[in-house]
C-alpha cells in the first residue's frame, strides 16, 4: 500500500508521541521531556527520553530512536505501513491510498482475516469433541490453559468439515486463504484433516495461517498453509505476537524449530520463544526480533541436521550484525529437543543453558575448524577460503567483531594479520607504528583530539531540525553539498520549495526514512533530544550562521578567481565579478577587513 507522504506528515502533526508511547510505558516528566526505562533493552535507570517538542524519542543506553511511527514499528514489531495504519486508526483517521496500490483492497483483506478467525473457532470447538486429539495433547503434557492461550484446535478427519462453517463452500476466498484445495477434477476438499491445528498469528494477533500436525502416523508430519495475501512464511514467526513482551522482559529471544517447542517452553515459564515456519531463519526474522531485543539465542538439536540449520541461521544473520547485539547458538544433547529438555531438566536449567550459549563468533570458528584440517597447510588455506565470503557479509556496524574474527582466523591459519586481511580481501587500515608515534610525540602520549566546531551547514541543519520553518529562508545555492549534513539540508530545502509542509523534527526524520539522508537526520536528531534553544536566541543563531555560510561561499569564489588571476587567465567579466565579490564581502557585518576572505 502506497500512502501519500502528505498524509503521513499530517498524521504525525495530529498525534502526540507522548500519548502514543504512554499507552505502552509509564512515562515520568523530567524537565522538558518525559522518561522511562527503555523497553528495548534491560536497564534499571530511566535512559529512554521522549521529547514532546520534537516529537521524537531516544534511548541513551541502546541508541533506539524515532518518531511515533518508528516506536510502533520497534515496540510492536509492525511493518512500516501497518504502523501507520495503527497510528491512524487510534487517531480516528482514514488512511488514503495514492492510487498505486497493487495489493487487494482493505475490505478484501479484512474479509480474509474474518474467514481465518471463523475457521480457527471451528477448529477449537472440534478439539473439545475429539477424545483422540485431547488425549494426544495430554500425552504431550499440554494443559488446557496453554492450549487455549495458543488457540490450538483440531481439524476433523473428513473431506469437507469446513462446510459446516462456510455454507458457500465454493467461495473463492476459501481457496485464497489456503483453507481448501481444488484438485484437477474441480473437486474441493479441506486442506487440514485429522490434524492438531496451530494457528499462526501476525504481529497484531490476527490469525493469518495454520500449521497442522498429523494425529497418528502419516506424511507429511507437519503441514502449513500455503503462501497467501495474508501469509509469507519467510517473514512470520510462530508465537511472536504472544512472545513480544516476554522477549523484552527477559532481555533475549530464543528461536526454536517447532510449534510444540514454543508451546512447551511457554507452559514451563519460558514465554520468550518463537519458531520459524518450515524455513531457515531469514534476515527478516532476525530484523523482526532485533526490534525487540539485542540478544537472540538460536536453539537447535545437537545432531547433524540441527547444526546444519544453525549454520544457515548464522549465514543469514551476518548482514544484520551490529556492535551492540549478541547472537548465540545453543545445542541440546542429541536425545533432547527444547520440549523434552525443559520437561526433564526444568526452567532454571534451560535458562542457564541459554545464558551460556555459544556466541556467533565461537560457533563460526569452531565449525570452520571442524571442517578444515588445520594441521596441514592445505586445511589452513581452506579455512581462510571458507571464511572469506562470511567475513565479507559482516557490515561496518560490526567492525570490531569482524576484526576479532580476522585475528582468530589469522591465528588458526598461522598467518600474520596483514596476510590474513589480504587473503580475505580486506584492505587493512593504515597503521602508524609505535616508533613513528614516539618520534612525533617523544615519550609522551599524543595530545587529545579536539572536536572541531560544526560547519555552518551542520549548525544550520541542527537549527532547522528544531525549527523547520527556517528552511524556507535558506537558499539551497548557498549550502555546500560536500558533506552529509549539507546534502541533508539541501534535501529539506528542496521539499519546502516544492510546497511540502514540515512540521517538526520527528516528522522530518520520518519524511526521509529509507533515503540517503535518513541516517544523518536520525543521528543529529538523537543528539538534540535534550537540547532546547531559547527562542530569543534562535533568530540570532540563525542569522549569524547564515552569515558565515554566505561568507564561506564568497571566500571560495574569491579564492578561485584570484588563483586564475595569478595564472593570467582572468577574463574582463571575471575581473568585474572579483571586484563585485570584494564589495559584497565588505558589506558583510563583522567580515570587513579580512584579507583572506
Amino acid at each position: 500500500m502506497n500512502i501519500p507522504q502528505s498524509f503521513i506528515q499530517d498524521l504525525l502533526a495530529r498525534v502526540d508521541i507522548v500519548d502514543v508511547i504512554e499507552r505502552y510505558l509509564p512515562l515520568k516528566k523530567g524537565g522538558a521531556n518525559y522518561f522511562a526505562c527503555c523497553p528495548f533493552h534491560s536497564e534499571k535507570s530511566a535512559s529512554f527520553s521522549v521529547s514532546p517538542s520534537k516529537q521524537f524519542y531516544h534511548c541513551f543506553g541502546c541508541g533506539a530512536h524515532g518518531s511515533a511511527i518508528g516506536f510502533l514499528m520497534q515496540y510492536n514489531g509492525l511493518p512500516y505501513v501497518e504502523a501507520i495504519r495503527e497510528l491512524a486508526r487510534d487517531a480516528g483517521i482514514q488512511v488514503p491510498d495514492d492510487g498505486r496500490n497493487v495489493r487487494q483492497s482493505d475490505d478484501h483483506y479484512d474479509r480474509l482475516i474474518e474467514i481465518m478467525a471463523a475457521a480457527a473457532k471451528f477448529y477449537r470447538e472440534a478439539l473439545k469433541h475429539s477424545p483422540a486429539a485431547t488425549a494426544y495433547l495430554g500425552k504431550r503434557g499440554l494443559s488446557p490453559d496453554i492450549a487455549a492461550r495458543f488457540d490450538i484446535g483440531f481439524a476433523p478427519d473428513a473431506q469437507t468439515s469446513l462446510q459446516r462453517v462456510f455454507p458457500n463452500y465454493q467461495d473463492k476466498l476459501l481457496n485464497t486463504t489456503g483453507l481448501v484445495i481444488d484438485n484437477d477434477q474441480g473437486r474441493r476438499y479441506d486442506r487440514f484433516r485429522n490434524r492438531i491445528i496451530f494457528p499462526i498469528h501476525d504481529r497484531r494477533g490476527r490469525i493469518i495461517a495454520f500449521g497442522g500436525r498429523i494425529l497418528g502416523s502419516g506424511e507429511p508430519k507437519y503441514l502449513n498453509s500455503p503462501e497467501t495475501p495474508l501469509f509469507e512464511k519467510n517473514r512470520e514467526l510462530y508465537g511472536f505476537s504472544l512472545a513480544q513482551k516476554a522477549i523484552r522482559a527477559a532481555g533475549f529471544a530464543i528461536v526454536v524449530e517447532g510449534y510444540m517447542d514454543v508451546v512447551a517452553l511457554a507452559q514451563f515459564g519460558m514465554e520468550n520463544a518463537v519458531a520459524t515456519l518450515g524455513t531457515a531463519t531469514t534476515p527478516h526474522h532476525i530484523q523482526t526480533l532485533l526490534r525487540q531485543t539485542s540478544r537472540i539465542v538460536f536453539c537447535f538439536d545437537g545432531d547433524a541436521a540441527g547444526r546444519q540449520a544453525a549454520w544457515r541461521a548464522l549465514e543469514n544473520a551476518l548482514p544484520a550484525l551490529r556492535g551492540d547485539i549478541t547472537l548465540a547458538f545453543l545445542f541440546l544433547p542429541p536425545e533432547h529437543d527444547p520440549d523434552t529438555f525443559i520437561r526433564e531438566k526444568g526452567l532454571d536449567t534451560m535458562l542457564e543453558a541459554a545464558a551460556h550459549a555459544a556466541p556467533l563468533a565461537t560457533f563460526l570458528l569452531d565449525t570452520l575448524r571442524q571442517r578444515c584440517d588445520t594441521t596441514s597447510a592445505e586445511g589452513r588455506a581452506r579455512l581462510v577460503f571458507e571464511a572469506k565470503p562470511l567475513i565479507a557479509r559482516i557490515p561496518e556496524a560490526a567492525s570490531v567483531l569482524r576484526l576479532q574474527l580476522v585475528k582468530a582466523i589469522a591465528s588458526a591459519s598461522r598467518l600474520a594479520q596483514d596476510e590474513t586481511e589480504q587473503a580475505l580481501g580486506i584492505l587493512p587500515a593504515r597503521r602508524s607504528s609505535p616508533a613513528a608515534n614516539a618520534t612525533a610525540y617523544g615519550s609522551r602520549q599524543p595530545p587529545p583530539m579536539r572536536r572541531p566546531p560544526p560547519s555552518p551547514a551542520a549548525a544550520l541543519l541542527r537549527l532547522v531540525l528544531q525549527h523547520p520553518a527556517l528552511a524556507a529562508r535558506l537558499p539551497a545555492s548557498l549550502v555546500p553539498d560536500n558533506t552529509d549534513e549539507g546534502r541533508a539540508l539541501i534535501a529539506i530545502i528542496d521539499i519546502v520549495e516544492l510546497g511540502e509542509a514540515v512540521t517538526g523534527l520527528g516528522a522530518l526524520c520520518e519524511r526521509f526514512r529509507d533515503t540517503p539522508h535518513g541516517e544523518t537526520l536520525n543521528r543529529i536528531a538523537a543528539s538534540l533530544i535534550e537540547t532546547e534553544f531559547d527562542p530569543s536566541v534562535v533568530e540570532l543563531l540563525f542569522e549569524d550562521t547564515l552569515l558565515k555560510l554566505k561568507a564561506g561561499v564568497i571566500a571560495k569564489e574569491i579564492a578561485e578567481l584570484r588563483e586564475q588571476a595569478r595564472t593570467g587567465t582572468l577574463s574582463p567579466t571575471e575581473q568585474r565579478r572579483l571586484t563585485d565579490l570584494f564589495k559584497e564581502k565588505n558589506k558583510l557585518p563583522g567580515f570587513t577587513g579580512h584579507p583572506d576572505l
